[in-house]
């Protein structure tokens, strides 16, 4: 591509010359869109206008798994085979689909209109088993028909399901994001109009008064993540949105963002006032491409209505928000990894400390936050804490999403109160088993998760309860496995994503993430060895106990917790 007319890119990228290296990402993905792919000449171009060594721009391009150096379909057709879509038949689907395109899996049709790449979760496990076409999310797929999802139009209906409340998830369901007039209308912003009202002191305390933590897996309080960075003695303080949820298993979050993102951005808001922050970022998962349009749209009518910029509401506080969309690395959901790519280098964690409350993104005071974590803060300042508190258990307050999906009749996203049943979400509100089958395991948590069989399923999810259990309450996953699922294949499937998304920076998780999965593969093809089962512990052990950062240090447990319920399968035969 010697001959490749830059003139294209040079205008595309001209608004983003002067940011440098924090618009690589944004730049790369825009030449991609232009170019199909980011070729040599093009590369250098990135490279020459932002001012970064090439040697940077080729390491990005290289660690993300959505940008291309060479040629590739008209349409990337992305196929997903972990658990809840492999249950569902997504190997049959990436089967039929390469096989009507005349393809391997990985390769280009001969007309060069698609290529077909096997995927990690997409975030539509509800919609099992699922594509991405390019842009376009697809599913439930026909596994005796694939073919046909090549000739399929239209927007997906939403499924959200009705729990015993709707707080978190008032404005979803419609099939469509809830716009600006309508959010007002239904008493959106009025949180935020109550934050403005007092001080961020006052906002911290009522967060903290009701007991809100993250919801994105490690719990840590919020007011006092808002606090500690309220309290740094720096003048730039930055409001991050982590959407990355990238979790087998895992899809409440773009649920929220998908329905309601004026939610999200209210969130974000009150989060930024309590803080003393003017500048947020909003980082969406790079297979969440149609949600980065919905969250522009709902950017640009926030700006026009006052909602964001300068002079917020006649308030005299100044916040606005900037998107990223990934490119395809589940390690960017970590949060140090996020800055990173936010910052334009390889998505690698840092070392803690310092952490990122008073060292954060470009080396600031930073809040980041998961998306149903931010989004209980309009209900706090609204309602007050009083209210929240009448919600769930004493030491989990409030409500909790959880994505049920894989054997079950209704999959979807449940809000409840902490506390409810573990049966009742599956089989009072879930339906139960499909197909009338028997339940053989549920995996709490996500693919890091934990294993619970059919004789526990009467825990309570709250953190308190599931801890006390041995379970993980984890991103709030609820996969279910019928007794028809060999749990050797499920395990091979985790085993496959980590040693798939291990960014390589630490050796524990770089190898054992390796090792894992080639002794995953051996048992599930019955060639166990001796010393196997051991092997698999002691790896897992010392990812937990040597990795950086929290990929490798929580890789192994859904396999710990296996070797727990089923030690036969791991035996020599």
């Amino acid at each position: 591509m010697s001959g490749t007319d830059l003139s294209s890119l040079q205008s595309a990228l001209a608004d983003l010359s002067s940011q440098g290296r924090t618009a690589l990402l944004p730049a790369l993905q825009t030449a991609q869109n232009i170019f199909g792919c980011i070729p040599e000449p093009v590369a250098a171009e990135v490279s020459r206008i932002l001012r970064i060594p090439q040697a940077d721009v080729y390491g990005v391009i290289d660690f993300y798994t959505m940008l291309y150096h060479q040629p590739v379909g008209e349409r990337v057709l992305r196929v997903c085979t972990d658990p809840a879509c492999a249950a569902a038949g997504g190997e049959a689907v990436l089967t039929g689909i390469s096989r009507y395109l005349d393809i391997s899996p990985g390769g280009t049709s001969a007309d060069n209109a698609f290529t077909v790449e096997r995927s990690p979760c997409l975030g539509l496990c509800d919609h099992a088993p699922a594509i991405l076409l390019g842009d376009q999310p697809l599913g439930p797929i026909d596994p005796l028909r694939p073919e046909r999802t090549l000739f399929l139009e239209g927007v997906r209906s939403e499924s959200v399901v009705d729990g015993t409340i709707r707080i978190l998830t008032a404005n979803c369901g419609n099939g469509i994001p809830t716009q600006l007039p309508d959010y007002i209308a239904q008493g959106g912003y009025e949180g935020l109009k109550i934050a403005l009202q007092g001080t961020p002191q006052k906002v911290i305390a009522m967060v903290k008064s009701a007991g809100l933590v993250g919801r994105g897996g490690a719990a840590f309080p919020t007011g006092i993540k808002w606090e500690s960075v309220s309290m740094a003695n720096r003048e730039t303080r930055y409001i991050v949105c982590n959407a990355d949820e990238s979790e087998p298993g895992t899809f409440k979050d773009r649920v929220l963002l998908e329905c309601d993102p004026h939610l999200v951005l209210e969130g974000m808001l009150i989060a930024a006032y309590a803080a003393g922050a003017h500048q947020g970022y909003i980082y969406v998962r790079g297979e969440y491409p149609y949600i980065y349009k919905i969250l522009s749209h709902a950017i640009d009518s926030a700006r026009r209505a006052g909602y964001l910029g300068e002079n917020i509401q006649g308030s005299g506080f100044d916040f606005d928000i900037h998107l990223r969309l990934g490119a395809g690395a589940y390690i960017c959901g970590e949060e140090t990894a996020l800055f990173e790519s936010i910052e334009g280098k390889r998505g690698f964690p840092r070392v803690k400390p310092p952490f990122p409350t008073t060292h954060g993104l470009f080396n600031q005071p930073t809040v980041v936050n998961n998306v149903e974590t931010l989004c209980n803060g309009p209900f706090i300042l609204k309602h007050g804490p009083e209210a929240y508190r009448k919600l769930g258990t004493r030491n989990s307050p409030g409500s909790k999403l959880f994505c049920l999906s894989g054997d079950v009749l209704r999959p979807g996203v449940y809000e409840v109160p902490f506390g409810t049943n573990l049966r009742e979400l599956i089989f009072n509100l879930g339906g139960g088993v499909r197909n009338g089958g028997t339940m053989q395991v549920v995996l709490l948590g996500g693919a890091a998760g934990t294993f619970a069989s059919p004789d526990q399923l009467d825990v309570a999810l709250s953190f308190e309860d599931m801890q006390a259990a041995g379970f993980l309450l984890g991103s709030g996953v609820v996969m279910v496995f019928d007794s028809t699922r060999d749990m050797r294949e499920v395990l091979v499937q985790l085993g496959r994503f980590f040693a798939h998304e291990s960014c390589g920076k630490c050796y524990p998780c770089q190898i054992g993430t390796q090792r894992q999965y080639e002794i995953l593969k051996r048992i599930a093809a019955g060639q166990t060895l001796p010393g196997d089962a051991g092997q698999l512990v002691d790896l897992g052990w010392t990812m937990a106990d040597a990795s950086l950062c929290g990929l490798g240090q929580v890789a192994a447990t859904a396999v710990l917790s296996a070797q727990k319920l089923w030690p036969e399968l791991f035996q020599q035969s």
